[in-house]
């Protein structure tokens, strides 16, 4: 199994050089913006699961809800990891763990 890390650091890459011509500020903005973009993503797979739509119907179903859902996860942690420069050293992963532990702490769960 591959180290997810190194995994989203080189998704991160790739989508940085593709947008290389940016200026920094818009290649930023760019990547916060695409998390709202695959979140609506994630309603339009629910919607379409769900037939509310009734001029479509029945459309996805919670398989696709699903990766939708983890599409922005992805894509937010790609997004963390931009702000970061894509460095090598970046635990973004190390990052979450300890912000779902503070979240957790924060609920009283822990």
């Amino acid at each position: 199994m591959s180290d997810i890390n190194t995994d989203l650091r080189d998704l991160s890459y790739w989508i940085d050089a593709g947008n290389a011509d940016r200026c920094e500020e818009a290649a930023t903005w760019g990547r916060l913006a695409k998390v709202a973009e695959e979140s609506g993503e994630v309603i339009a797979a629910y919607i379409g699961a769900t037939g509310q739509n009734p001029r479509k119907g029945i459309t996805h179903d919670r398989d696709d809800v699903e990766d939708e859902l983890l599409d922005v996860a992805v894509t937010a942690l790609g997004a963390v990891m931009h702000l970061h420069g894509n460095a090598p050293d970046f635990d973004v992963t190390g990052v979450l763990s300890e912000h779902v532990e503070s979240l957790v702490k924060r609920a009283g769960l822990r």
